[in-house]
């Protein structure tokens, strides 16, 4: 069995509700926006944020209407993040197929995306559980101040990791930690257990992230994006940024800061991206992400073993482990 059938397996007749649920929240009589949806769910990916919050329900008691209702309201938001932030990056590719925004065009991406917001908002008001609710709408926050945050960090000349660490919180695992603690907040825990499963979010999220960063200094057509794509972006993610504060070469500095004004070459994305690898910036990406590994687990260890914490440590090694 691969490990995201494992990974599922404690949770399988409750996964099916959820998608369910997830369907019936995205049928419309609009034909234009019924193609949109039709089209973004050609990529569904492995659900595994909706996962994550069933199973931290059920670790802490069980499933129910709050939780499922959850669970939609967020993969629903994070949906509508990323139509929106394929507009504001100007992505025509999204997980190896073309974005909304290329198909059609951006008014309707924004508009699609601003639908999935408000479901989004119906599904968390559903929950009927004011502190749910409240977890939705602070992750939405979280999201565009990330998004914001990042884009004002391209003009930023210093090289920074606490920057890079507070982007990847708000605009990744702002999300992940959302998703555990509406779950734990869900099955009617005490606040000592909501904010642990708030943290152990928050470190899988970090982890990642990271692990999708390193990807970018990689070329492989499986994990949807060409290398050096984050550059071309104007993006230092935290294998540069180690490489540039470790040997401080002016060379690799200069390269750095045309990134991020947007006026570096291929060539020269190519070049740097091959100086980070060298001088070992995978290497400290990697160890980074696996000091989040094993908070992720300090968390877990706590708890009674169980089908479930086995199918929570095994869901946070599929992300740290992961080909794409």
């Amino acid at each position: 069995m691969d490990s995201i059938s494992l990974i599922k397996q404690p949770i399988t007749a409750e996964l099916e509700d959820f998608r369910q649920l997830f369907d019936r929240s995205l049928s419309s009589s609009n034909s234009l926006l019924s193609s949109v949806i039709t089209h973004i769910r050609q990529k569904n990916g492995k659900m595994m944020r909706p996962i994550l919050v069933l199973l931290v329900a059920k670790l802490h008691g069980k499933v129910t209407y709050q939780t499922l209702h959850a669970a939609v309201a967020l993969e629903l938001l994070h949906t509508a993040s990323l139509v929106h932030d394929d507009v504001v990056d100007e992505s025509t590719e999204r997980r190896g197929q073309l974005s909304v925004n290329a198909i059609f065009n951006n008014k309707v991406a924004v508009l699609v995306g601003d639908f999935l917001l408000a479901t989004s908002l119906v599904h968390a008001g559903q929950t009927m559980n004011h502190d749910i609710i409240d977890v939705v709408a602070c992750l939405g926050q979280d999201l565009a101040d990330g998004e914001i945050l990042q884009l004002s960090n391209v003009s930023n000349r210093e090289f920074s990791e606490a920057i890079y660490f507070d982007v990847i919180r708000k605009k990744t695992a702002a999300l992940f930690a959302a998703c555990t603690k509406a779950a734990a907040l869900s099955a009617g825990v005490g606040e000592e257990q909501v904010e642990r499963a708030r943290l152990f979010g928050e470190y899988i999220g970090i982890c990642f992230q990271i692990k999708d960063d390193i990807f970018d200094y990689f070329d492989s057509q499986e994990i949807g994006k060409p290398t050096g794509n984050d550059m071309l972006e104007g993006k230092l993610t935290l294998p540069a940024l180690y490489v540039l504060n470790q040997t401080q070469d002016a060379w690799a500095k200069e390269m750095a800061v045309k990134v991020k004004s947007g006026t570096a070459t291929e060539q020269e994305i190519n070049r740097l991206i091959e100086f980070v690898k060298q001088n070992g910036g995978i290497d400290y990406a990697v160890q980074a992400m696996d000091e989040y590994r094993d908070k992720a687990l300090d968390v877990l260890a706590a708890l009674p073993d169980s089908d479930v914490k086995t199918a929570l440590i095994s869901y946070l090694n599929y992300v740290v482990d992961r080909n794409k």
